[in-house]
């Protein structure tokens, strides 16, 4: 992969829930605990520092990242056997609908992967917060405690 992959997890056949910014993608898989990859952008020109900028385009309107961001994305998502996507922002800053776009132009494997993408605060929410999502959304919740020694749901 890429010097802006880190901690590069084994997504073989996995449950994956991607947390899509314009920071960064964190990659988890689901019920394998907080631990997570992380893809970052290639970002010479400091843009990444703002989702809009005014250098280049006098109107600040919104610039997406590069797509050799996106291509390092989807060849960190190949190995899965589904895909959760979770993306900020409404319209132009929703960062993860420029993945699925770009996915579904150039990588239709990957593209077909994506189960779902969900809009919601990533920034805001902690590592065992986006498990738990996964593990909802795909039916992995772990039985719960009762309290008194049992296990599971009647």
């Amino acid at each position: 992969m890429s010097d802006h992959v880190h901690n590069v997890l084994d997504l073989s056949g996995a449950l994956v829930v991607a947390a899509v910014d314009y920071h960064q993608t964190t990659i988890y898989v689901v019920g394998g605990g907080t631990e997570h990859e992380t893809v970052t952008p290639d970002d010479p020109r400091g843009l990444a520092r703002n989702v809009y900028h005014r250098h280049g385009n006098p109107d600040g309107t919104y610039e997406s990242q590069n797509d050799e961001y996106w291509h390092t994305i989807g060849e960190a998502l190949r190995p899965a056997e589904a895909v959760l996507l979770l993306g900020n922002g409404k319209g132009k800053a929703n960062e993860s609908h420029h993945l699925v776009a770009y996915v579904e132009k150039h990588m239709h494997e990957v593209a077909a992967l994506i189960v779902a993408d969900v809009r919601i605060d990533v920034t805001d929410l902690t590592d065992a917060q986006v498990q738990a999502l996964g593990e909802q959304y795909f039916g992995e919740t772990p039985p719960r405690d009762h309290g008194d020694s049992r296990r599971g749901a009647p």
